[in-house]
């Protein structure tokens, strides 16, 4: 048992990376020290389901987070990136402590997290201007921590986050960030987001030169943030528990649904001054995709021909529709009344339009919050056009799928022997809340 427990969650990290001590002397000395295992993750293998179950020790098909976005029928919108915590559905790690210890909570940077309980939260929320202008900021819990931060370590850099110039620095700062709440606060339990893994991945591939420099520099990170932990007051018993959400894996190219479903007359569109918008409500079915999954909100007499259109199709590993969904694990009201994943080596790309030309402007941008789908194609930029290309095979790593082969399982680090974990065996993400708890001696 221990009264400070740091958990780590780092995207993309996969057992592999922390075999070689050469590269990873941080992640292979906690693992030497502690334990080392592999952890199944909720499908779809994406950051806010993945957390979810995380947080809740249960499925998406219970606490509901189907994938980073959610399409809200009622309105005929689709959201990404912007739910508060009450869309996480079940009791989270932070409710617990709160409700059955004298123990504190920290949050960084994670999804779906505004609004819950845990004592001390920063992720970003960027405030946009009716100017067109936006102010960095983020949220914050309790009220001015964020404000009180910055007069010490600046904004957080938001366009190191996402974006054609996504590096290291956002995750230094989350990391010099959780230094400071140590030193003025002292939580008990840290939740911290590290992205840093996910960019080079997905532009270069998981075993590119990039993405191994990247392995290198964010372990060098995590080393100056041990010595600092080290030297607080709560380095004399604090653990630190890695967990990665998904592994990634190879791609050479994406299927594009929507294009699939316009094609079969089953998606509308509708002319504006600013390119073709999906046209919701003359469409007999559409995609909302997140990598390699992807909900199709269809009319109920549309179902069967969407499943049609999609079975034996180059890519798509599975289609999923009714109570075959409970397969794995996305039967929820919230999902798609089909749900698509794709081969390992594909992903979902979120365009309609037949034409380059016919695209919105948004499509060129980094605009996170009107593509009605994940787009890793953001991370590059065409200098010709000083915009972001249109160009799906330009991403060479996604995650998402069922993770079915070894090389889809992720990391599980912790850096003390405990009975929770041991290594060489494999975890699923719904068990790390009962990890969490164990190791800080609360009962759930």
């Amino acid at each position: 048992m221990t009264q400070h427990l740091i958990l780590l969650s780092m995207p993309g990290l996969r057992p592999g990376d922390i075999r070689d001590a050469s590269r990873t002397p941080t992640l292979a000395g906690w693992a030497s020290s502690g334990a080392s295992a592999t952890l199944l993750p909720s499908f779809p293998c994406v950051t806010s389901t993945v957390q979810a179950s995380t947080w809740t020790g249960v499925k998406p098909s219970e606490h509901g987070v189907i994938a980073n976005g959610f399409y809200h029928r009622d309105r005929r919108e689709v959201e990404f990136w912007v739910a508060w915590n009450e869309v996480v559905r079940g009791e989270q790690i932070w409710d617990v402590i709160a409700e059955k210890s004298d123990l504190t909570s920290a949050v960084w940077h994670a999804q779906n997290i505004r609004g819950s309980a845990a004592d001390y939260i920063i992720t970003p929320a960027p405030i946009h201007e009716p100017d067109g202008t936006t102010k960095l900021w983020c949220y914050e819990k309790p009220d001015g921590l964020y404000e009180r931060m910055i007069s010490d370590l600046d904004h957080f850099p938001l366009k190191h986050y996402w974006g054609p110039l996504a590096n290291l620095e956002s995750s230094k700062w989350i990391l010099r960030g959780a230094e400071w709440l140590m030193e003025r606060h002292d939580p008990n339990f840290h939740y911290i987001y590290i992205p840093h893994l996910d960019y080079a991945s997905q532009k270069y591939g998981p075993d590119s030169v990039e993405a191994s420099e990247a392995l290198r520099d964010i372990d060098a990170e995590l080393a100056k943030f041990k010595a600092y932990v080290e030297g607080s007051p709560a380095g004399e018993d604090a653990v630190f528990l890695v967990v990665s959400e998904y592994a990634m894996t190879d791609v050479s190219g994406a299927i594009q649904p929507n294009v699939m479903l316009r094609e079969a007359g089953l998606l509308s569109v509708v002319e504006t001054d600013d390119g073709e918008r999906i046209d919701h409500a003359n469409s007999k079915a559409f995609a909302m995709v997140d990598h390699q999954v992807a909900h199709i909100y269809a009319d109920d007499k549309a179902v069967g021909e969407v499943v049609a259109l999609f079975e034996g199709s180059p890519g798509v590993a599975k289609v999923l529709a009714g109570d075959d969904r409970k397969v794995l694990g996305i039967d929820h009201e919230r999902s798609g009344e089909v749900v698509l994943a794709s081969e390992p080596d594909r992903w979902f790309a979120y365009y309609w339009w037949l034409d380059d030309a016919a695209a919105p402007g948004f499509a060129h941008t980094v605009d996170i919050h009107q593509k009605p789908g994940y787009d890793p194609v953001e991370l590059f930029f065409d200098p010709s056009t000083r915009s972001i290309p249109l160009d799906a095979t330009l991403v060479k790593g996604s995650h998402g799928a069922p993770a079915m082969a070894d090389n889809q399982r992720a990391a599980l680090v912790c850096s003390a022997q405990t009975s929770y974990i041991q290594s060489g065996e494999s975890y699923a993400d719904t068990d790390v809340k009962g990890m969490v708890l164990g190791l800080l001696g609360v009962r759930s």
